[in-house]
């Protein structure tokens, strides 16, 4: 069971973005729909959908938030016709961020932003097969800068399992980044890979909560340890949580997404009702709710 899902936060377009992500990548399917109401943001859908063999969270809850580059997907293709169509599909409508072609580290790799503005890196790497699909991919700029290695060794010092991997880094030819921070580096959690480089560059983005990692908890004290991470009072609300580093999690029970799809309504209202107030998730209380109890 994957352990930590992508979430994306769409406006409305989260349903069509699905589709779209669904019909790119073989071997996905859509899991399944939900709508809640009286919410912060009205009434919001989310949708489960599994990415070639992945699971991702996508939710429709107005426009608050803005996908940029510095979280992108890294898509690692089997052949160069498999990025070609990919890239076709998921260009169309968006921008290019590096151009469709031939590079020094991949015969054929491309960086779009797709419709949506989504980010995803587009590589053939031959033997792919054999590797992770679609592997998040952290950017650390601005005030985050060469804080890449720091941020990675802290992720895995607090998920099972966790490692860093191959750290590829600057030399004294890499313009505007400091010679030894990270051009690349691939790190491990819970058995799911990822990855982060280091940018000095100009840019005017960071993280935000347009995407954020949902770590599904086994009990209360799974929520508890992880919950460690928020480093922004002010940024906690409803299980999100955003690390020292500007990254947003959301540290999330999996008896609390048991209870929301409980066919009783009056039931998924009173939980409703007991976790947006909440900061930490308290599943007893949750629980409380659901039985109606307090």
């Amino acid at each position: 069971m994957q352990k930590i899902s992508p979430f994306l936060w769409f406006d409305k377009e989260a349903a069509e973005a699905a589709e779209l992500y669904v019909s790119t990548f073989a071997g996905s399917r859509i899991l399944g729909r939900t709508k809640m109401s009286e919410t912060p943001s009205g009434t919001v859908e989310i949708i489960v959908a599994e990415l070639a063999g992945q699971s991702f969270k996508l939710m429709s809850a107005g426009p608050f938030f803005k996908f940029n580059p510095s979280i992108s997907f890294l898509v690692s293709c089997d052949s160069k016709a498999e990025v070609d169509e990919a890239w076709a599909r998921l260009s169309e409508g968006g921008s290019a961020l590096m151009e469709l072609g031939s590079y020094p580290f991949s015969e054929r790799y491309g960086w779009t932003a797709d419709r949506f503005g989504l980010s995803w890196q587009l590589m053939y790497r031959p033997g792919s097969q054999a590797r992770q699909k679609l592997t998040p991919t952290l950017m650390f700029v601005g005030d985050s800068c060469g804080k890449a290695e720091e941020a990675i060794s802290y992720y895995a010092s607090l998920f099972e399992g966790g490692r860093v991997g191959d750290i590829m880094r600057y030399g004294s030819g890499g313009g505007s980044d400091r010679p030894g921070t990270v051009q690349h580096a691939s790190f491990f959690l819970e058995g799911q890979g990822f990855a982060a480089m280091d940018s000095a560059g100009p840019h005017e983005f960071t993280f935000n909560e347009a995407i954020s990692f949902e770590v599904e908890c086994a009990d209360q004290g799974e929520v508890d340890q992880f919950w460690q991470m928020s480093a922004e009072p002010s940024a906690e609300q409803c299980g999100w949580l955003k690390d020292r580093y500007g990254l947003s999690w959301q540290i999330v029970p999996k008896a609390l997404e048991l209870m929301l799809a409980d066919q009783d309504s009056a039931k998924v209202a009173r939980v409703r009702d007991a976790f947006m107030p909440m900061k930490k998730l308290d599943i007893a209380a949750l629980e409380a709710a659901y039985a109606g109890l307090g």
